[in-house]
């Protein structure tokens, strides 16, 4: 167990002291760590929320020759990299051991995709977070879990050019996310409702996070950001309220989702299926294509998945469907 007395600086020293072994004398770990949905519609970089499945899988290796190496990936399709410096399990590992000053340590990374890339759903999120922290936990928990976030940003920022924590964030901490700001970084874990599920459905389309972000305006009229101000206020609020009717009629965004909207397939007759068969709110998960649906339980997220499949089934479109209640430990160590 790690020394709770000890403050940082006392750990780093005591780390680049230790350069044979891990401070808890773990020397194998795997980790997983979860999906997520970001921007809960109206929240556009700064709200997201964890989820139980899918998720990512990483078994992280100390060895004795320094360096952080990729092993293999499994479940890409060949599709990640295996150069440690462009990869963001191994980018964000290495910003890790360089801030513990443990550049001696040596690091064998196996990653297991376990959920869809280019989903919406946060999955260079859920690699880069297991990758973190696995690390942590056999360098001996040098750092908290908000501590671990801005290394978690470091991944996002490979993976889509730009460091948001909406999806890293959740991913670390469980639960509700709000980054209230960004310079300096403060995140802040909000309360979720008791029985609350998420209705998740990925339809098997193509929509790049990077193009997804070019879309977006560069300007917002005053009354678009007063409107959508108010709903992010009203979403946390609800939040906190345990109010269902305000959380879903704060679900509203004037900024983002009208334009990637139209890169999904059947998204407004989503939305229909989903209000009509009892859903929260509705919204984009992410940068899409997936879509979520916050519902009072489990058997209404299961009704409007089910009703959804159908309606893209009709339309020539392959679709998984998760339904899961809000994560609230973030990620765990599986062996």
């Amino acid at each position: 167990m790690p020394n709770n007395d000890l403050n940082f600086a006392d750990k780093v020293e005591i780390a680049a002291n230790n350069t044979k072994a891990p401070l808890n004398g773990l020397r194998v770990i795997r980790v997983f760590a979860p999906a997520t949905v970001a921007n809960v519609v109206c929240g556009f970089d700064v709200l997201g929320f964890a989820v139980n499945e899918p998720g990512d899988e990483v078994e992280m290796r100390l060895t004795e020759t320094p360096g952080v190496v990729i092993k293999s990936i499994s479940g890409d399709d060949g599709r990640l990299p295996l150069d440690a410096a462009k990869n963001t399990v191994s980018a964000s590992v290495q910003h890790y051991l360089q801030h513990i000053n443990r550049l001696d340590v040596g690091v064998e990374i196996k990653l297991h995709k376990k959920m869809p890339i280019g989903s919406g759903l946060g999955s260079s999120s859920a690699s880069t977070v297991a990758g973190l922290f696995a690390i942590n936990k056999l360098m001996g928990d040098l750092l908290s879990p908000k501590e671990l976030v801005p290394f978690a940003m470091k991944g996002e920022e490979l993976a889509c050019g730009y460091g948001h924590a909406d999806n890293v964030a959740p991913a670390i901490l469980g639960g509700f996310v709000l980054v209230r700001s960004y310079d300096p970084l403060d995140v802040i874990s909000l309360p979720t409702p008791a029985g609350m599920y998420a209705a998740i459905v990925y339809p098997e389309v193509d929509v790049p996070t990077k193009d997804a972000r070019q879309m977006i305006r560069s300007k917002v009229l005053l009354k678009d950001a007063v409107t959508q101000w108010g709903n992010v206020a009203g979403l946390v609020s609800g939040l906190f309220m345990n109010d269902l009717d305000l959380i879903g009629r704060s679900m509203k965004d004037v900024l983002v989702e009208p334009t990637r909207s139209i890169l999904i397939p059947g998204f407004e007759e989503m939305r229909t299926i989903a209000m009509e068969n009892g859903a929260i709110g509705f919204g984009i998960s992410g940068s899409g294509p997936s879509v979520f649906a916050l519902a009072k339980d489990e058997e209404t997220a299961r009704k409007i998945t089910k009703a959804q499949q159908q309606h893209l089934h009709k339309i020539n479109i392959n679709s998984k469907a998760y339904v899961s209640s809000v994560n609230a430990q973030g990620p765990i160590v599986i062996e």
